[in-house]
């Protein structure tokens, strides 16, 4: 399938459709898309700008047709120009989001879609062929099983360093992922949209209010993030994962049946609904495929991640921030809803948790659910952390960090550090 037409261009002119002047009607190449040796439709328009609503459509692939919808949802006139925040699902289970920060609007919009791909290397070329002179940010992943990217144009800044636009693994698991059936839909856990996600962890927390805490062994909800974003925010009455990061994830592969740190190791596959999330969806997309073939029966996703379901649902059994993979590090549910602003959530009963807001290195419930950055150049480790402490070990994560010998600057508040290899050449001795 060739990606450069369906994805890039109907993406950069919706990013930019109140800020520059979108065409009326666009036509764009032939789409080639390759399902069971069979080509896909040849032709047709695949981009319309007709208001603030856009439109965008693929070629059929595999289990149907992918659709982008751009809503405008707010507009903000600053020096007389206009931004536009806007959000965008993709059918086949993606979605985007755009937000507010001090300095200005920028918009971020995370997408991807499962289909294969006709000679990806060459859709590498043809993106950054067509995205160089826009001005765009961000990380684009592309290999013969489809497309993963999270992007944003410089409105008043961006959420990422730099453009990359790479053929790898469209997400990183032990063994990868190239033998995983991603394409069969069928062989992915079932979606859910956040109104039916709302009613089964609604009733899953009054069962638990019911039975005095004591968790329902027919139904699990099964946060697929890593530990430090559940630290910042969570879903009522999932597991911290332990683990940093997704490549180390194993929830379901244990071969004994006991294993405090694995909540589906004893379970009964064929009886127990898993409902699991993460933050857009793509991770649980990729790792149903691996509980499906361990034997798992009932696996349900959110569709379009949490930050979907804050969208649409609002904080509804949500508890804290959601972490997001750029310069914003965490946002607010009202980011996403600005109704989320007047509901409220446990938090004090939240807090109860070893983890949860707590200060890496004292324990102390920290005031603002944001990380940072160690300051030693070579650890980096993200780490919530209060503000005595920051003072007290000079921005480092632990007290070995403190006497390494490239140490950065003490960030007052929540700066972030520049990129890694403006510190690199720098011996910063500890004072």
């Amino acid at each position: 399938m060739s990606l450069a037409a369906p994805f890039a261009a109907p993406f950069a002119a919706a990013l930019f459709c109140d800020v520059a002047v979108a065409p009326a009607f666009v036509r764009l190449p032939r789409l080639r898309t390759s399902v069971g040796g069979e080509d896909g439709a040849g032709d047709e328009p695949v981009f319309r700008h007709g208001g603030p609503r856009i439109r965008a459509r693929s070629a059929s692939a595999g289990g149907g047709r992918a659709s982008l919808a751009v809503s405008q949802l707010r507009r903000r006139k600053e020096g007389g120009s206009s931004a536009t925040r806007g959000c965008a699902a993709l059918s086949s289970g993606n979605g985007a989001d755009s937000r507010r920060v001090s300095g200005g609007d920028f918009v971020v919009v995370s997408f991807y879609r499962f289909v294969r791909v006709e000679n990806p290397e060459e859709e590498v070329a043809k993106h950054l062929a067509f995205l160089k002179d826009l001005d765009i940010h961000g990380r684009i992943y592309l290999n013969a099983q489809g497309i993963n990217a999270q992007i944003s144009p410089a409105l008043s800044g961006h959420a990422f360093p730099k453009l990359k636009v790479q053929f790898k693994p469209l997400v990183q698991v032990d063994g990868g992922i190239a033998h995983l059936p991603l394409l069969n839909t069928s062989m992915r856990a079932t979606p859910l949209e956040p109104s039916e996600w709302k009613k089964r962890v609604v009733a899953l927390s009054r069962s638990r209010d019911a039975s005095s805490g004591n968790v329902d062994s027919d139904c699990i909800i099964l946060d697929l993030r890593n530990g430090y974003e559940w630290d910042i925010g969570h879903f009522q009455g999932a597991r911290r994962p332990e683990v940093d990061c997704f490549r180390s994830t194993s929830f379901g592969l244990s071969e004994t049946e006991v294993n405090d740190s694995d909540p589906l190791a004893d379970v009964n596959k064929e009886k127990t609904d898993v409902l699991m999330y993460c933050t857009g969806g793509i991770r649980c997309d990729v790792y149903s495929t691996i509980l499906r073939k361990k034997g798992f029966k009932r696996l349900y996703t959110l569709k379009g991640g949490v930050s979907h379901y804050l969208e649409n649902e609002g904080p509804v059994e949500w508890v804290g921030n959601l972490f997001v993979f750029d310069s914003r590090l965490s946002l607010p549910p009202a980011a996403y809803n600005p109704r989320s602003a007047t509901q409220t959530c446990d938090l004090q009963h939240a807090i109860k948790n070893e983890k949860f807001a707590k200060c890496y290195l004292c324990g102390s419930v920290v005031q603002e659910l944001r990380h940072r950055n160690c300051a030693n150049l070579d650890c980096n480790l993200l780490f919530l952390c209060c503000p005595d402490c920051v003072s007290s070990f000079r921005g480092c994560c632990c007290s070995t960090c403190m006497t390494a010998p490239r140490l950065r600057p003490v960030l007052p508040g929540h700066q972030r550090y520049e990129k890694w290899h403006l510190y690199r050449d720098l011996e910063i001795q500890p004072s």
